[in-house]
């Protein structure tokens, strides 16, 4: 058993801290590419008290947060989530944001997708994880793939961003696709 199951190669999952890290998500939200690649919501201002309530909610057996932090120097850089965990039949979503822009696309976020399924897979002992993500968002997609994520149908049409109607892909791994492709976080 890894005794380091939230250590990956680059990040660190880390539990929220309501206090120190709400002004860092509610600035993330001023990013409008990171906003609308997240929310189905329109994009709106941030609000810091929003984003602090939200952290201090109470542990829900359904929703596991985490904070994506780096290694080299512990500076908050996005989120993972499992949600709608359903401990009977063994799956749950998950969703990922890298808030800070100077972080994305350089593999912080697959290390923090790895590290996720293997809480997943390993700990909660889930069958099958699985994700929406906007079809022309290429660098998460193929982030998702790398992780062994296996593309399983798409909605035409469902995003409206910018006069732009966009696909939403829906994409899944089981944990024995997981464990053949013997990740190491």
């Amino acid at each position: 058993m890894d005794n380091q199951i939230f250590t990956g190669k680059l990040v660190r999952l880390a539990a929220q801290d309501p206090e120190k890290d709400a002004t860092t998500i509610a600035g993330w939200d001023k990013d409008t590419e990171y906003t609308r690649l997240l929310e189905v919501d329109p994009v709106t201002p941030p609000q810091l008290k929003n984003k602090r309530e939200r952290l201090e909610r109470m542990p829900n057996p359904h929703f596991y947060p985490f904070g994506v932090r780096t290694l080299t120097d512990d500076i908050l850089i996005g989120f993972c989530v499992l949600m709608r965990v359903n401990h009977v039949h063994g799956d749950a979503f998950v969703g990922i944001g890298m808030g800070d822009p100077a972080y994305r696309g350089k593999g912080y976020g697959t290390d923090a997708m790895n590290l996720i399924l293997r809480f997943a897979f390993q700990e909660l002992n889930l069958h099958r994880v699985s994700l929406d993500a906007v079809a022309t968002n290429a660098r998460a997609v193929r982030s998702y793939e790398k992780c062994g994520f296996v593309l399983e149908g798409q909605t035409r049409g469902t995003e409206f961003r910018s006069g732009i109607r966009d696909n939403i892909v829906s994409m899944g791994i089981t944990r024995r696709e997981w464990e053949g492709m013997k990740v190491e976080g």
